[in-house]
């Protein structure tokens, strides 16, 4: 498998926005900090010949929080804002210039802050705005490849059985997941790539969640994040964490919303049609990046060495939310249509991921960090198929062996490595 390229990284979403931008009034790309969003906002910036306003910049922000509707009435379009967050008033100011002209690709918006998590947001440009999300970096997007896995998946899953034998090994995609995705952290190595995952955390505690609320025990936050990447890739337990911290759930509820506005980490639902009373109907929860996930839960290679059974079984769950994350970056760029979810029953046969098209199309993913599959590995995605029916497109087991085969009717074993090759 070789190494990403040096350098910036063209992002496969770029496409996509200039393409929302031909129908979209205003498209706000949401995302962690430091995924790369203002790279790429420059980029569509630069082709549209217009300036971009930095709100990080404070002098740039104290000009347009005096007079907003200034800098939005611009005939220079896209007008393209820069962590639009730190000044709300523009949303209204926005939203009467849309008022007078609702024509599309007026404004390109970027924020480190879920659109939907700030007061008042919402409705400001309800019906106006389309949102995209903006992950860490792809390991196609690292490769300079395109990745159509997913399509694949929920087209022509048989593709997936043709491909060649992987050469990937074990140690390889242990160093690909601890890495993870964020351009920065890709520039460092081992000891100082955690000191850029501790300032991370910190930063984005300190300057972001208390910008959305002002929060008395925020030396708390950093505690539930790491017992949050304790629990990531499995269902989410907030009273488990609450007992742990000592804390009214409640409370331990409201802070982990905070850690999903701020895009430390995200949940996954329950699979959503009414397949059974015996469906569990718990989130899982992920943290957004396997190498931030790696970092608070302290997974180094030497660790992984070791083979010590706790860390290879932290490991798997951190597997799980870096194959499921990278599925879910390809959404951004997928022709297919795609919502995601997970299913459990109350007996323990799971999925991990669930993903289904418009026309009710189901496919399932489980996602194992062993070079062989069993029986078992699959009785999950038989309980899908056999509820779906013909609606079950294909089930497929990602996992760190060779070679992709059919295990038996729509169901198929496949390289993890088949995200990005």
């Amino acid at each position: 498998m070789s190494e990403p390229p040096p350098g910036i990284v063209r992002r496969h979403l770029e496409d996509a926005v200039r393409e929302l931008l031909q129908e979209e009034p205003v498209l706000i790309l949401n995302g962690a900090r430091t995924v790369g969003k203002s790279t790429l906002m420059r980029a569509c910036a630069t082709r549209a010949g217009v300036r971009v306003l930095d709100l990080d910049d404070l002098e740039t922000r104290a000009a347009v929080l005096a007079d907003p509707t200034l800098f939005v009435s611009s005939s220079a379009e896209p007008v393209c804002i820069d962590e639009y967050q730190h000044v709300r008033p523009l949303l209204d100011a926005i939203k009467a210039e849309l008022n007078r002209d609702l024509r599309p690709g007026r404004y390109l918006l970027t924020g480190s802050t879920r659109y939907a998590s700030l007061p008042r947001a919402s409705q400001s440009l309800a019906g106006r705005a389309h949102v995209v999300t903006m992950w860490p970096l792809s390991q196609g997007e690292l490769r300079g490849r395109k990745e159509t896995f997913l399509d694949t998946l929920m087209s022509d899953p048989n593709q997936l059985v043709r491909l060649t034998a992987s050469s990937t090994t074990r140690e390889e995609y242990e160093s690909v997941v601890l890495r993870g995705g964020f351009p920065l952290a890709l520039q460092r190595e081992n000891g100082a790539r955690a000191r850029w995952f501790g300032d991370l955390v910190n930063l984005v505690i300190e300057r972001d969640v208390l910008q959305i609320r002002k929060v008395r025990q925020r030396n708390v936050l950093p505690q539930i994040l790491q017992r949050l990447a304790g629990q990531t890739g499995q269902l989410l337990v907030t009273a488990k964490v609450a007992s742990l911290l000592g804390l009214d759930g409640k409370t331990v509820g409201d802070f982990i919303q905070l850690l999903e506005s701020v895009f430390l980490v995200h949940r996954l639902e329950a699979y959503g049609r009414t397949l059974s009373s015996r469906v569990v109907h718990a989130p899982k929860v992920h943290m957004v990046d396997s190498g931030l996930a790696a970092y608070l839960l302290r997974i180094t290679p030497q660790r992984l060495a070791a083979r010590s059974p706790a860390t290879l079984t932290e490991f798997g769950h951190v597997l799980e939310t870096f194959a499921i994350n990278e599925v879910l970056k390809q959404a951004g760029w997928a022709k297919a249509s795609v919502t995601f979810s997970h299913f459990r029953t109350r007996d323990g046969q799971e999925v991990d991921l669930v993903c289904e098209t418009g026309d009710g199309r189901v496919a399932g993913l489980e996602i194992k960090s062993a070079g062989n599959v069993t029986s078992a590995d699959v009785s999950g995605l038989r309980t899908l198929r056999t509820k779906m029916g013909e609606d079950f497109a294909a089930g497929v087991v990602l996992y760190l062996g060779q070679l992709s085969y059919t295990l038996e009717d729509r169901i198929h074993a496949v390289p993890l490595d088949a995200l990005w090759n």
